[in-house]
């Protein structure tokens, strides 16, 4: 990672029960080395939405920022596409 990027990345939002928290889930695929097979795998972030914009189904971009809270360090980019 170069010094003064931010890394970003894309995912749907899960929950927005908490005040100003979102949880998005990162979805990945990689070609297993051994078995050639296809994998999917994910991991939950939780990031900060201060205007608590963000509805479940929403697809986010989040961006990496200082630690916001215990397990909080990520933010809110931008909202790619708003749920049905």
């Amino acid at each position: 990672m170069a010094i003064g990027r931010k890394l970003t990345k894309t995912g749907v939002v899960v929950s927005d029960k908490m005040e100003k928290t979102v949880v998005v889930k990162v979805q990945r695929q990689f070609k297993h080395p051994l078995y050639k097979k296809i994998v999917r795998k994910h991991k939950n972030f939780k990031a900060h939405d201060e205007k608590n914009e963000c509805k479940i189904g929403d697809i986010v971009e989040i961006q990496e920022s200082r630690p916001l809270s215990r397990n909080k360090r990520w933010i809110l980019n931008r909202i790619v596409e708003k749920s049905k």
